[in-house]
Protein backbone atom coordinates (compact mmCIF):
# COMPACT_ATOMS: atom_id res chain seq x y z
CA UNK A 1 0.00 0.00 0.00
CA UNK A 2 2.83 2.40 0.83
CA UNK A 3 4.29 1.98 -2.66
CA UNK A 4 0.94 2.75 -4.29
CA UNK A 5 0.47 5.88 -2.17
CA UNK A 6 4.01 7.03 -2.94
CA UNK A 7 3.36 6.56 -6.67
CA UNK A 8 0.10 8.53 -6.42
CA UNK A 9 1.84 11.40 -4.65
CA UNK A 10 4.75 11.37 -7.10
CA UNK A 11 2.35 11.44 -10.04
CA UNK A 12 0.47 14.34 -8.41
CA UNK A 13 3.65 16.39 -7.96
CA UNK A 14 5.12 15.56 -11.39
CA UNK A 15 1.97 16.38 -13.31
CA UNK A 16 0.71 19.37 -11.34
CA UNK A 17 -2.36 17.36 -10.42
CA UNK A 18 -5.57 18.51 -8.84
CA UNK A 19 -8.02 16.84 -6.46
CA UNK A 20 -9.96 15.16 -9.27
CA UNK A 21 -6.87 13.70 -10.94
CA UNK A 22 -5.58 12.56 -7.58
CA UNK A 23 -8.88 10.79 -6.78
CA UNK A 24 -8.87 9.21 -10.24
CA UNK A 25 -5.40 7.85 -9.55
CA UNK A 26 -6.48 6.48 -6.15
CA UNK A 27 -9.58 4.87 -7.69
CA UNK A 28 -7.55 3.32 -10.49
CA UNK A 29 -4.93 1.86 -8.14
CA UNK A 30 -7.26 0.63 -5.37
CA UNK A 31 -10.56 0.07 -7.21
CA UNK A 32 -12.27 2.55 -4.87
CA UNK A 33 -11.34 5.43 -2.54
CA UNK A 34 -10.16 3.96 0.79
CA UNK A 35 -10.53 6.30 3.77
CA UNK A 36 -7.07 5.53 5.16
CA UNK A 37 -5.47 6.42 1.82
CA UNK A 38 -7.28 9.76 1.71
CA UNK A 39 -6.23 10.44 5.33
CA UNK A 40 -2.61 9.85 4.39
CA UNK A 41 -2.73 11.91 1.20
CA UNK A 42 -4.63 14.69 2.97
CA UNK A 43 -1.92 14.84 5.61
CA UNK A 44 0.95 14.70 3.11
CA UNK A 45 -0.47 17.44 0.90
CA UNK A 46 -2.06 19.52 3.66
CA UNK A 47 -5.41 19.43 1.88
CA UNK A 48 -8.47 18.94 4.12
CA UNK A 49 -10.14 15.52 3.81
CA UNK A 50 -13.46 17.31 3.35
CA UNK A 51 -12.21 18.67 0.02
CA UNK A 52 -11.53 15.13 -1.21
CA UNK A 53 -14.88 13.83 -0.01
CA UNK A 54 -16.73 16.82 -1.44
CA UNK A 55 -15.38 15.98 -4.89
CA UNK A 56 -15.69 12.19 -4.48
CA UNK A 57 -19.33 12.37 -3.46
CA UNK A 58 -20.25 14.86 -6.19
CA UNK A 59 -19.01 12.76 -9.13
CA UNK A 60 -20.57 9.35 -9.80
CA UNK A 61 -17.27 8.01 -11.17
CA UNK A 62 -15.86 7.71 -7.64
CA UNK A 63 -16.67 4.90 -5.22
CA UNK A 64 -16.15 5.01 -1.47
CA UNK A 65 -16.70 1.29 -0.93
CA UNK A 66 -14.98 -1.70 -2.54
CA UNK A 67 -16.70 -2.92 -5.71
CA UNK A 68 -17.14 -6.43 -6.99
CA UNK A 69 -15.09 -8.20 -9.63
CA UNK A 70 -18.08 -7.97 -11.98
CA UNK A 71 -19.98 -4.71 -12.32
CA UNK A 72 -23.61 -4.89 -13.40
CA UNK A 73 -25.24 -1.57 -14.22
CA UNK A 74 -29.02 -1.57 -14.51
CA UNK A 75 -30.78 1.35 -16.15
CA UNK A 76 -33.76 2.69 -14.20
CA UNK A 77 -34.73 5.43 -16.65
CA UNK A 78 -38.32 5.89 -17.78
CA UNK A 79 -38.14 3.66 -20.88
CA UNK A 80 -36.31 0.90 -19.01
CA UNK A 81 -38.65 1.18 -16.04
CA UNK A 82 -41.71 0.87 -18.29
CA UNK A 83 -40.14 -2.17 -20.00
CA UNK A 84 -39.43 -4.00 -16.71
CA UNK A 85 -36.07 -2.93 -15.30
CA UNK A 86 -37.36 -3.23 -11.71
CA UNK A 87 -38.21 -6.89 -12.35
CA UNK A 88 -34.68 -7.45 -13.68
CA UNK A 89 -33.13 -5.72 -10.67
CA UNK A 90 -35.24 -7.70 -8.20
CA UNK A 91 -34.28 -10.93 -9.94
CA UNK A 92 -30.59 -9.99 -9.78
CA UNK A 93 -30.73 -9.08 -6.11
CA UNK A 94 -32.35 -12.42 -5.36
CA UNK A 95 -30.05 -14.49 -7.61
CA UNK A 96 -26.89 -12.82 -6.32
CA UNK A 97 -28.13 -12.70 -2.71
CA UNK A 98 -27.18 -9.07 -2.33
CA UNK A 99 -27.85 -8.02 1.28
CA UNK A 100 -30.57 -5.41 1.83
CA UNK A 101 -29.20 -1.88 1.59
CA UNK A 102 -25.99 -3.05 -0.10
CA UNK A 103 -24.91 -3.18 -3.72
CA UNK A 104 -22.08 -5.74 -3.58
CA UNK A 105 -22.29 -9.44 -2.83
CA UNK A 106 -20.65 -10.63 0.38
CA UNK A 107 -18.05 -12.61 -1.60
CA UNK A 108 -17.08 -9.47 -3.55
CA UNK A 109 -17.81 -11.12 -6.89
CA UNK A 110 -20.65 -8.82 -8.07
CA UNK A 111 -21.69 -5.20 -7.68
CA UNK A 112 -25.12 -4.09 -8.86
CA UNK A 113 -25.37 -0.40 -9.71
CA UNK A 114 -28.66 1.30 -10.52
CA UNK A 115 -28.39 4.38 -12.72
CA UNK A 116 -30.97 6.91 -13.87
CA UNK A 117 -30.30 6.53 -17.59
CA UNK A 118 -27.69 5.03 -19.89
CA UNK A 119 -29.02 6.81 -22.99
CA UNK A 120 -30.08 3.69 -24.88
CA UNK A 121 -33.85 4.03 -24.59
CA UNK A 122 -34.51 2.43 -27.99
CA UNK A 123 -33.23 -0.93 -26.70
CA UNK A 124 -34.84 -0.80 -23.23
CA UNK A 125 -34.52 -2.40 -20.78
CA UNK A 126 -30.75 -2.09 -20.74
CA UNK A 127 -28.21 -3.79 -18.50
CA UNK A 128 -24.46 -3.27 -18.75
CA UNK A 129 -22.31 -6.14 -17.57
CA UNK A 130 -18.59 -5.41 -17.27
CA UNK A 131 -18.90 -2.56 -19.80
CA UNK A 132 -20.80 -4.67 -22.36
CA UNK A 133 -24.26 -3.32 -23.19
CA UNK A 134 -27.20 -5.73 -23.35
CA UNK A 135 -30.43 -4.32 -24.75
CA UNK A 136 -33.98 -5.67 -24.73
CA UNK A 137 -32.92 -7.67 -21.70
CA UNK A 138 -35.14 -10.36 -20.27
CA UNK A 139 -34.86 -12.13 -16.94
CA UNK A 140 -33.90 -15.39 -18.69
CA UNK A 141 -31.15 -13.76 -20.78
CA UNK A 142 -29.85 -11.92 -17.73
CA UNK A 143 -29.69 -15.06 -15.60
CA UNK A 144 -27.78 -16.87 -18.39
CA UNK A 145 -25.19 -14.08 -18.46
CA UNK A 146 -24.85 -14.13 -14.67
CA UNK A 147 -24.40 -17.92 -14.62
CA UNK A 148 -21.53 -17.54 -17.13
CA UNK A 149 -19.79 -15.21 -14.68
CA UNK A 150 -20.33 -17.43 -11.67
Amino acid sequence: MEDRIAAILENFHNNEGNVISLLQDVESRFGYIPEDVIERISSELDIPMAKFYGVATFYAQFHLKPRGENIITACCGTACHVKGSERLISGLEKELQIPAGEDTTEDGKFTLEKVNCVGACSIAPVVIINNEVYGKMTTDKLMREIKKLK
